[in-house]
């Protein structure tokens, strides 16, 4: 089996979705020590956002931009690791109420028509079913569904959309909540998501 695994935070050692992406990753190892792991961070090594020129290129117009060709294949390469994965844990913390303008890049390059999802006369219809994904959440507030914020949540929200609409309906959220309210709420919410961690199974 292989395990596609994507950091996106910016933060480094500081921050809460990488440290509860690795103890998923560390979990799943555990229960399934033939599981081939792939790491991705896209913070580090961050793919383009797409633009006119991707769109040229994808309809078939020529061009001579070497880092334009470069990113290109940097981006079949997401496509084909996605693809080629069964199980993808992804380090997502929430930004200004959504997700990581680096994971919205990568995202935008696995979400490609006829390759994981397609249009039929009966509406959209995702190609990628049968994958599991494991979402390690970060988000400096409260935005629960009994939050007074939970209107202002578009990360975990996008991102079960998206990974619906490619036909992944194995989600789960491993959320830590709350982190920069304070040292004690910091420490219970990373304890807790930890805790979570510990309890999956591949």
């Amino acid at each position: 089996m292989n395990l596609l695994h994507i950091d996106a935070s910016i933060l480094g050692r500081n921050s809460v979705s990488r440290q509860l992406s690795a103890a998923i990753v560390e979990r799943l190892r555990s229960t399934r020590p033939e599981l081939q792991v792939r790491y991705t961070d896209l913070a580090a090594e961050p793919i383009g956002h797409l633009s006119g020129a991707h769109l040229a290129a994808a309809q078939g117009a020529a061009s001579d931009s070497q880092a334009l060709q470069a990113d290109l294949d940097r981006g079949r390469k997401a496509l084909e690791d996605f693809l080629a994965a069964d199980i993808i844990v992804i380090g997502a913390p929430m930004y200004n109420f959504s997700i990581a303008s680096q994971l919205k890049a990568w995202i935008d390059r696995i979400v490609v028509a006829g390759r994981t999802f397609r249009y039929t006369d009966r509406g959209p219809e995702g190609l990628a079913g049968g994958k599991r994904v494991f979402v390690a959440s970060s988000r400096g507030g409260l935005y629960g569904p009994d939050s007074p914020a939970a209107g202002l949540d578009h990360q975990e929200s996008y991102l079960r959309g998206i990974f619906g609409f490619l036909g992944i309906t194995d989600l789960t959220f491993v959320r830590a909540e709350g982190v920069n309210i304070g040292p004690g709420p910091r420490e219970a919410a990373i304890a807790a998501a930890t805790a979570q961690a510990a309890q999956l199974a591949a």
